[in-house]
């Protein structure tokens, strides 16, 4: 059970407005909420146990992982979803692509594969395109597809293995997903050994009209797109208990 909660800001009381609405949910349920700063998570000021909850972007909830010695990583990309992405999906690292391309401009998108908030997404189309991965990591982990035309994109919100909302993000809002394929590829997921207990999966709509994946995202830290607060907070929540549950700390 939840009895309090850690929302990040960034100073002078400045959240994110989803987080803003899960502290709202959350108080409004008897809830304690606190807020912290970046400063005092990276001097361990926080009180961390198995009934307290932490809210934050990507990259600050997995400084806390680290500091709990959790590790959560699934792949954008999970095996049991691979065949709904209709293009090809590789893994490299940046010192292999720079010399596998060198002088060549490859038409492929790229973006990190485990530390997924390292830099966004982009397609390489030229020389000046690929010179941007030269300052990162020689060693650092990406994943690249080859690129195709999104006509659409949505992200469906699971929670507990149900679909409990649909939110356009990017793209023509009037197109409609095929629920079918939808439906079958989270089933599919359900069914392996990397489900979770909430998540966001991404869908788009190609040029030629089918359904394909964008990608998966963890619910720990999970944009909402305007998701109702209160389906999206019980989301947040229930991937939060799952981590600590299967991390067995002793906090």
């Amino acid at each position: 059970m939840i009895t309090k909660a850690y929302i990040h800001e960034y100073g002078n009381c400045k959240i994110e407005p989803e987080h803003k609405d899960v502290k709202d949910v959350l108080e409004s349920r008897g809830i304690e909420c606190e807020l912290f700063t970046s400063k005092r998570l990276q001097r361990n000021q926080l009180q961390l146990d198995m009934e307290t909850l932490v809210i934050g972007d990507h990259t600050t909830i997995l400084q806390v992982f680290k500091k709990l010695d959790i590790n959560t990583f699934t792949s954008s990309y999970p095996e049991s979803l691979k065949k709904y992405l209709k293009r090809n999906i590789w893994e490299t690292t940046v010192r292999k692509l720079l010399k596998e391309n060198s002088g060549e401009s490859p038409n492929i998108f790229v973006k990190p594969k485990s530390k997924t908030k390292l830099f966004t997404g982009f397609v390489i189309q030229s020389n000046y395109d690929l010179f941007k991965l030269d300052a990162l990591a020689k060693d650092t982990e990406l994943s690249c597809s080859s690129v195709i035309e999104w006509l659409s994109e949505f992200r469906v919100f699971v929670n507990q293995s149900k679909i409990v909302g649909i939110k356009n993000y990017n793209g023509n809002e009037n197109l409609v997903l095929d629920m079918k394929v939808v439906e079958t590829a989270i089933q599919d997921f359900e069914n392996s050994k990397e489900r979770t207990d909430g998540y966001g999966i991404d869908f788009g709509i190609l040029k030629n009209g089918e359904t394909a994946l964008v990608e998966w995202n963890d619910g720990f830290a999970l944009g909402s797109y305007g998701l109702d607060k209160e389906i999206y907070t019980d989301l947040i929540v229930n991937r939060w208990k799952e981590i600590l549950r299967k991390s067995n700390l002793n906090l």
